[in-house]
């Protein structure tokens, strides 16, 4: 029997669960050089940041079998010059054991229909320089490097015509 992949948007009952995701996402991030800081944000800041009166990010989740094995946080931005918004992803991650089997890829077209029914321009987020298994598979999506910044690449995802 095949098993369902989900990916959902989180909720206020999530919060502790991407607390956790975002300390794996840390801890990765530091194992590529991406990060050398430590997370100081707690469940309530998740609570109030994410799913209080005010939004300023949003994430989804991805399940298989109900267990979580990834998750995408990201935020809306908007260009006065020309009068488009945008996605910010801030973080991607498939936990250790579960990558390399297509969770990213279902997390990432999750985000892109989002940003197409918001009517964004583009997704844009950047990865550690040394992490060059992800910017494969970033241009690999049909993602292109936007800049650089030194040796740190900024990627481009184009959602709408």
């Amino acid at each position: 029997m095949e098993k369902k992949v989900i990916v959902r948007t989180a909720t206020k009952k999530d919060s502790s669960k991407l607390l956790e995701l975002i300390g794996l996402k840390a801890e990765f991030d530091r194992s590529m050089k991406g990060f050398s800081g430590e997370i100081s944000t707690t469940v309530d800041k998740i609570e109030r940041t994410l799913f209080g009166d005010h939004p300023f990010a949003h994430a989804l989740l991805l399940e298989l079998d109900g267990g979580v094995l990834g998750f995408a946080l990201y935020h809306y931005r908007y260009s006065s010059f020309s009068g488009e918004p945008s996605i910010w992803l801030d973080d991607l991650l498939v936990i250790g054991e579960q990558r390399s089997k297509g969770y990213g890829r279902e997390l990432m077209q999750a985000l892109k229909a989002k940003a197409e029914l918001a009517l964004v321009s583009h997704i844009a987020w950047t990865a550690s320089p040394h992490n060059k298994k992800a910017h494969e598979f970033y241009k690999r999506l049909g993602a292109e490097v936007d800049r650089m910044d030194g040796q740190r690449p900024y990627f481009r995802w184009a959602t709408v015509a």
